[in-house]
């Protein structure tokens, strides 16, 4: 009897070292453009993806329709594919075994078993799984920085909107609309008088049981997420995530997801991961007073990005106080918890707390504590599995702190 084939995403030695995010979550449960990685992959493959390979300390990761981490041998036929490539979501992924994009492999379709426990160091690469098959081109977007993410992101949108534009229909009578660019507003969304749509450079869409409220300029392009609520200000070439909750001036950024940006304060050229939350007046810089590129805290040290605007990529739980001022191309690790009236350093710790380093720590109990209350505020709970990989992560805070 034959059996199905399935979607694997594999998370590589590279995609590992992209942090803030590779210590609480998979690289393909990142949004990259409208969607999230594994959502980008199930739309072009046409299958639910049914496991992930990640780092070990990931074992319990589970969230909204995730799929659980993957053990024991893949089946021949199943679809192992890179976590850290975004295929365009335009069309479905064409006939082959091997996918490959820019002369790197995406995807391979196994021809025979592989055991998992091969990949678990993440030292495997889909060029050796493939072993010479002749690859088939696929569109899409390599993420080999955290900062890719913000690179790629307004090509991803005005692309990522067209693919998704049935989901949409033409804008209400009250919302002003400038530029030649499609506006989609999906069934279910509800924008108020006094909102304003500036397509010039790129098409909007807003997604079902999203809210915009009054005073709201979205610039494309722009996405506004399942169940979202824009509480007015300049929302430009921004993928606002499922139920965040965003206001004030915000740009080329992305929300993963329930996160909060509550009140004024700019950010741009940023990432916010789940459940983030930034204090009101909080400002990121994304521009150095120099005009020159800007670098950006990794794991490997500090490194060259080649871009000239860059803000704050931002840790899932991480939390700012009033008045925050983060500095041009700044990491704020996973649950973080800074306050205090002085600039940020370039890099904050995983779980730190305090105004200025050297920073104390976030006391793992208290942490879930706050993650539990948090998260409740938006109908989740934590589960068992989500607190002992936010356990494991605390436990390995000190891999990246100074």
């Amino acid at each position: 009897m034959s059996t199905a084939p399935t979607l694997v995403l594999y998370d590589d030695a590279t995609a590992r070292m992209i942090e803030p995010f590779a210590l609480t979550r998979p690289m393909s449960e990142v949004r990259a453009g409208a969607e999230l990685i594994r959502e980008r992959w199930e739309r072009v493959a046409a299958m639910r993806a049914s496991g992930f390979v990640s780092a070990p300390h990931l074992a319990g990761f589970t969230e909204f329709g995730s799929p659980s981490a993957t053990t024991g041998v893949l089946a021949a036929g199943t679809v192992l594919v890179s976590a850290r490539f975004a295929p365009a979501i335009g069309a479905p992924l064409p006939t082959g075994s091997v996918w490959s994009c820019d002369g790197n492999i995406a995807a391979v379709r196994l021809t025979a078993p592989l055991d998992s426990a091969t990949l678990i160091d993440g030292s495997a690469t889909l060029d050796a799984i493939a072993a010479g098959g002749a690859p088939v081109p696929i569109a899409g977007w390599w993420l080999h920085h955290a900062w890719d993410l913000i690179r790629h992101l307004p090509a991803m949108l005005t692309a990522d909107i067209s693919a998704l534009a049935s989901e949409g229909d033409p804008p209400p009578a009250q919302m002003a609309v400038l530029g030649a660019h499609d506006v989609h507003i999906a069934r279910g969304a509800y924008i108020e008088p006094y909102v304003f749509a500036d397509t010039t450079a790129g098409p909007v869409l807003v997604r079902s049981g999203a809210r915009v409220c009054a005073f709201t300029r979205l610039v494309g392009p722009c996405v506004i997420g399942e169940h979202s609520i824009v509480g007015g200000g300049r929302i430009a070439a921004c993928s606002i995530g499922d139920h965040a909750r965003v206001h004030g001036e915000m740009s080329m950024t992305i929300v993963i997801g329930h996160a909060n940006k509550g009140h004024d304060g700019f950010v741009g050229h940023s990432v916010i991961g789940r459940w983030a939350n930034l204090g009101a007046g909080t400002i990121t810089s994304n521009l150095k007073n120099s005009y020159g590129a800007v670098s950006l805290w990794t794991p490997e040290g500090m490194t060259a990005t080649a871009l000239q605007f860059l803000g704050s990529i931002i840790g899932d739980h991480a939390k700012t106080g009033i008045g925050t001022r983060l500095t041009t191309g700044s990491v704020i690790g996973a649950g973080a918890n800074v306050f205090g009236s002085i600039m940020l350093p370039k890099f904050v710790p995983p779980f730190a707390w305090g105004d200025a380093p050297p920073y104390g720590t976030f006391e793992i109990g208290k942490f879930l504590e706050v993650a539990e209350r948090v998260m409740a505020r938006r109908e989740t709970t934590l589960s068992a599995g989500m607190r002992r990989t936010l356990n494991a992560a605390w436990e390995r805070r000190e891999l990246f702190t100074p």
